[in-house]
């Protein structure tokens, strides 16, 4: 077994480049007898000569200049290495997977990026915009790093930050008589068709249990898959629905107009979403840090 040094190689190499030892211990900031001692120290672990040293120069035996090149490859892909490691940890380059539910991916998450990309314009980012209970499923399954989407309650196995709660509005179209109210009761609601996210959804489940606790009715007119196919079906005057403050500016870009719910409300904590006892990268964590401290003023600002 071998137990060369990287000090060792790159004395061996800076000495053949150099073509003397006196020049070499310049460049390494060595004594002649610490270079000596590398050398020799090399040269045993290895089994045979690999320099013969005359007064001036330094010359290579056959085996020397046989090893002479993967030395020099092995100390360019050490300090490579060393370099692109250097590079992550200074976020001079890199890449970045996150999840984010559609609601908040289409409305907040964009100026976060914004701002991140403003700082470290060579990170690569790709944002995987799928349903709330998909984010959980790819942090999980190590697909992604971090998930920007709701609570998912107590989870052994994952860490939850809070960011702010979402109060549930009430989606409308243009004209509705709905809207000469400030804020519209569950029995109002209740007088027109319903539009609803499809089962499974964790927004439907949640509206659902409300509807349960608090014995209301609701007539579920259609039903989809996407918050932004509800919009459009809303702006087509189809019915009504309720849905999370972060649709309110894709649904308002639909002509959709929006008004807050009254008692019993609807609101869910969104936050960020890792593995517990796994450390974020150092890209990530950069990323969190713009969300942690932008994400009030900027919900704020949007909605």
């Amino acid at each position: 077994m071998n137990n060369a040094t990287i000090k060792q190689l790159r004395a061996f190499v800076t000495v053949v480049d150099s073509g003397n030892f006196a020049e070499a211990c310049v460049l390494l900031h060595l004594s002649q007898p610490a270079l000596s001692i590398a050398i020799k120290n090399l040269e045993q672990g290895i089994g045979g000569k690999l320099l013969i040293r005359s007064t001036k120069t330094s010359v290579l035996t056959p085996e020397g200049k046989e090893f002479y090149p993967t030395a020099k490859l092995l100390l360019n892909d050490w300090d490579n290495a060393f370099n692109d490691l250097n590079d992550l940890f200074s976020l001079k380059r890199g890449k970045l997977e996150v999840a984010a539910m559609p609601s908040f991916g289409s409305s907040l998450l964009p100026s976060y990026i914004r701002l991140f990309s403003d700082q470290h314009p060579n990170i690569n980012i790709k944002v995987h915009d799928v349903i709330a209970e998909d984010t959980i499923a790819m942090v999980r399954a190590g697909r992604v790093e971090l998930a920007v989407t709701f609570d998912p309650g107590e989870c052994d196995d994952l860490t939850f930050y809070p960011l702010f709660s979402d109060n549930f509005i009430v989606a409308l179209p243009e004209h509705h008589p709905l809207l000469s109210c400030k804020n519209i009761s569950w029995q109002a609601i209740a007088q027109y068709p319903f539009i609803a996210l499809q089962k499974p959804s964790s927004i439907r489940e949640l509206i659902d249990k409300t509807i349960i606790a608090n014995k209301l009715q609701l007539t579920i007119a259609f039903e989809a898959h996407q918050l932004a196919t509800i919009g459009k079906m809303i702006s087509e005057q189809l019915g009504i629905s309720i849905m999370p403050s972060l649709c309110k500016p894709q649904l308002q870009s639909q002509g959709v107009l929006c008004r807050p719910l009254k008692s019993p409300l609807v609101s869910r904590r969104v936050g960020i979403v890792k593995k517990r006892r796994i450390p974020l990268s150092t890209t990530a964590q950069a990323l969190v840090n713009i969300i942690k401290a932008h994400s009030k003023n900027i919900m704020d600002e949007n909605l």
